[in-house]
């Protein structure tokens, strides 16, 4: 059972990545934009639930996973329903929320996956639990300011 949701989480997290940087990347309107920003939140759920079920199974081992899914997922919903709502700096916490889970996502790829890498699986393993954030961090304060300026 925990392997049936471990395909489906890693497949959902690749969707993501996939959907997320399309979002990204298409203009800002109706259109693509909205079709791969609803594309990646619906497998940002199935990332959620299919992280929350298998850290419940191996509880042990997976407790933290538990508690980093709702994290990352709060960043998907906020942006998600601050794009839908559209009330006050509703960009801002659009462009926060999305990018912010994006963070969360990219950080998870990487965490799982550098120690089949070589030369960098011999750094530290914290370093790649903080470097999405360092590097995204200043792009999502750019790109908000970009749109706070356009706005007024």
């Amino acid at each position: 059972m925990f392997q049936f949701f471990l395909i489906i989480h890693i497949i959902a997290g690749f969707l993501c990545l996939l959907t997320g940087l399309f979002a990204m990347i298409a203009s800002k309107k109706r259109g693509k934009h909205t079709i791969f920003g609803e594309a990646y939140h619906v497998n940002f759920v199935v990332v959620f639930l299919s992280a929350v079920v298998m850290a419940i199974l191996h509880w042990e081992e997976s407790a933290y996973l538990f508690f980093i899914a709702f994290f990352s997922y709060f960043f998907a919903l906020q942006g998600y329903i601050a794009g839908k709502k559209r009330g006050k700096n509703w960009l801002v916490r659009h462009i926060g929320g999305m990018l912010g889970s994006y963070i969360a996502i990219v950080t998870a790829v990487i965490v799982v996956n550098i120690g089949k890498v070589p030369y960098l699986n011999e750094l530290p393993v914290l370093l790649f639990w903080f470097l999405p954030t360092i590097i995204g961090t200043p792009i999502i304060t750019m790109v908000g300011r970009k749109y706070r300026v356009a706005r007024k």
